[in-house]
C-alpha cells in the first residue's frame, strides 16, 4: 500500500496516523506520564473532552499531512531511522505519547470556545455556522495553534554540530537530520501563517504573531541559561523563572484562548479570562512536569532534572546564593530534603486555582467541566 493510500484510510479514534506508523518504530520502553495521576485517569479526561468538542484533536492537522510537500519530507525522515538524530525522538513523542504530554493546546482552545459560546453581539448568520457550539474559525485557530507548537518542537530538535561527540554517530547523518528538521518545521509554520491570514482578523493575527515572538524569546533565554548551567553563573529567581516560562510555555496557549474569544466577538473581559486560564493552566502543567523527577525520585534510584526547573529555583532562593554554590554537587539530595519541592507543589496549585477562577465567568457546561478536569489532572500529586 502506498504512503498516500495509508494516509487516506480513516484513523481509528486515539490511533496514531498511518503516516508516522510506517516511518517510526515504537520506542523500546514506554514513556511514563508527565502527570502524577495515573495515565488511565489522564486519558479519560482527554477522551471525555474530545467527545465534547466533536472529534479527536490529535488528528486536527491531518489535512496538512495529506499534502504532497509533507509526504515528500516524510519519505526523507525515513532515512533517519537507525541514526541518533533527535528529530526521530520528537516525532515518536508526538505520536506515542501525545495524550500524556499535553499535545492538547488545540483541544483547550476548542473547549474554551465551546464554554464561552456565542457572544450577545454575534450576528445570527454567524451563529448558524457553529458546529457543536464552536465556530469554524475557532476550529481553524485550534489547528493553527497545534501547528505552531509542533513546528517549534521540531525546530528545537536541531543539533548543534559544533558540540557533537563520536558517540552521536556520523556527521553526515546529523547534517541531513538538521536539514529535514528545518524544512519540516518551516513547512508547518508556513501552513500556520497561511491559515492565520485566512481568518481575516487583524487582532487575532496580532495576538498569534506576538505569541510567536514570545516563543522565540523564551526559548532563546532558556538556551542561554542552559548553556551556563554547568558553571551555575546565572542567579535566576522565581520571578525571572516565571517570566521565562510564560514566554516559552504559556504565551501560545494563553493568547490562542484570547484569540478564540475575539473570533466569537466576546468583550475584553471574557477575552482576559480566557487568557488567564490558558496562562495559569499551562504554568501548572510546566511545574508539574518539573516536579516529576523529584516525586518519582523519592521511590529510590537516580533521577535527572533541569537546574532551571521550578523546585531548583525555589530551593536556591530559600538557601541563598553562597550556600547554593557549596551544595551544587549534592543538589539532588538537598532539594529533596529542602523546601523547593513542596513550594513548587504549592506554586503549581496556586496557578491551578487561578485558572479555575478564570473559568468562573463562563456559564456551567460540559466544556467548562472538561477545562476544570484538565486543571485537576495537572495539579494532582500523591
Amino acid at each position: 500500500m502506498s504512503l498516500r493510500e495509508l494516509l487516506r484510510r480513516p484513523p481509528r479514534p486515539g490511533a496514531p496516523s498511518a503516516l508516522w506508523r510506517t516511518l517510526l518504530r515504537p520506542p523500546p520502553v514506554p514513556r511514563r506520564s508527565l502527570f502524577s495521576g495515573s495515565p488511565t485517569h489522564w486519558n479519560q479526561v482527554v477522551s471525555e473532552a474530545e467527545k465534547i468538542v466533536g472529534y479527536p484533536t490529535s488528528f486536527m492537522s491531518l489535512r496538512c499531512l495529506l499534502s504532497d510537500e509533507l509526504s515528500n519530507i516524510a519519505m526523507q525522515v525515513r532515512k533517519l531511522v537507525g541514526t541518533r538524530h533527535p528529530l526521530l525522538n520528537t516525532a515518536r513523542r508526538l505520536v506515542h505519547d501525545s495524550r500524556n504530554n499535553l499535545q492538547m493546546r488545540g483541544l483547550v482552545v476548542l473547549l474554551i470556545s465551546k464554554a464561552a459560546g456565542p457572544s450577545s453581539t454575534a450576528a445570527l448568520s454567524l451563529k448558524h455556522d457553529m458546529v457543536s457550539g464552536i465556530y469554524p474559525s475557532q476550529r481553524s485557530l485550534a489547528e493553527i495553534t497545534e501547528l505552531i507548537h509542533t513546528a517549534f518542537l521540531v525546530h528545537r530538535g536541531i543539533v548543534n554540530l559544533s558540540e557533537l561527540n563520536s558517540s552521536d554517530g556520523p556527521l553526515k547523518d546529523m547534517q541531513f537530520g538538521n536539514k529535514i528538521a528545518i524544512l519540516s518545521g518551516d513547512f508547518l509554520l508556513a501552513n500556520a501563517c497561511t491559515g492565520l491570514a485566512q481568518l481575516q482578523n487583524t487582532k487575532v493575527v496580532e495576538l498569534v504573531s506576538s505569541a510567536l515572538i514570545d516563543l522565540v524569546q523564551g526559548i532563546y533565554c532558556e538556551n542561554s541559561t542552559s548553556a551556563e548551567e554547568n558553571c551555575i553563573t546565572d542567579d535566576i529567581g522565581i520571578s525571572t523563572w516565571k517570566e521565562q516560562i510564560f514566554l516559552s510555555h504559556s504565551a501560545l496557549l494563553a493568547k490562542s484562548c484570547q484569540a478564540a474569544m475575539e473570533l466569537a466577538k466576546h468583550d475584553t473581559e471574557v477575552q482576559d479570562m480566557a487568557f488567564q486560564y490558558g496562562k495559569h493552566m499551562s504554568m501548572s502543567h510546566k511545574i508539574n512536569s518539573d516536579l516529576q523527577p523529584f516525586i518519582r525520585g523519592k521511590c529510590g534510584g537516580s533521577i535527572a532534572f533541569n537546574l532551571n526547573s521550578a523546585p531548583v529555583v525555589l530551593h536556591q532562593e530559600f538557601l541563598g546564593r553562597e550556600m547554593w554554590i557549596k551544595q551544587i554537587r549534592e543538589l539532588q539530595e538537598a532539594i529533596l530534603a529542602g523546601k523547593g519541592v513542596t513550594s513548587a507543589i504549592d506554586l503549581c496549585r496556586y496557578h491551578g486555582n487561578k485558572a479555575l477562577e478564570a473559568l468562573e465567568c463562563f456559564p456551567p457546561s460540559e466544556a467548562r467541566s472538561a477545562l476544570e478536569n484538565i486543571v485537576y489532572a495537572v495539579t494532582r500529586f500523591p
